[in-house]
C-alpha cells in the first residue's frame, strides 16, 4: 500500500510528464487549427490586444496555439516552444480577459500553469528531446 500512495519510480515521473505534455498540446492545437481553418473571419474580429494589429496576432497565437503546441506535443524543441505558448497563455488570461470573470480567465490560466511546469521540469524521457541528448552522449 505505501508503494502505491508514496512511489516516485522514474518510469511513472516519465510518463506521467509524457501524458501531460502530450494531452495538454493536442487539446491546445484544435484551438490552434480552428483559428487557421477560419482565418479569415477570425480576422474581421481578431482583437488586437498588445498593439501589434489583428492580422499579426492572430498569425503569432496561431504560431503558438498549432505549431508549437505540435513540437511540445512530440517533445522536440520543448523549451524553446513553451516561451510562445507561455507568452501566448499570458497575454490571453491578463490582457484579453483581464476585466472578465474567472471563469473566463481559468482555461488561460490552467495551460499557463501546466506550460511553466513543463518549463522548469522539461519533457521528459518520453520525447524527440530526450533521444536527441541521449544520442548525442
Amino acid at each position: 500500500m505505501k508503494k502505491l500512495f508514496f512511489s516516485t519510480s522514474p518510469f511513472l515521473l516519465d510518463l506521467g510528464l509524457a501524458i501531460l505534455r502530450i494531452s495538454t498540446s493536442l487539446m491546445l492545437v484544435t484551438h490552434g487549427w480552428a483559428k487557421i481553418a477560419n482565418f479569415s473571419e477570425r480576422l474581421t474580429t481578431f482583437s488586437d490586444p498588445i498593439g501589434l494589429g489583428p492580422a499579426l496576432s492572430l498569425q503569432l497565437v496561431i504560431f503558438a496555439e498549432f505549431f508549437c503546441a505540435i513540437l511540445l506535443a512530440l517533445g522536440f524543441l520543448s523549451r524553446i516552444s513553451l516561451i510562445p505558448l507561455i507568452i501566448n497563455m499570458a497575454v490571453i488570461s491578463f490582457v484579453v480577459h483581464a476585466d472578465d470573470p474567472f471563469s473566463n480567465q481559468e482555461k488561460g490560466l490552467l495551460f499557463l500553469v501546466i506550460f511553466v511546469f513543463l518549463m522548469f521540469s522539461g519533457p521528459g524521457k518520453y520525447s524527440v528531446d530526450a533521444q536527441i541528448k541521449k544520442n548525442s552522449n
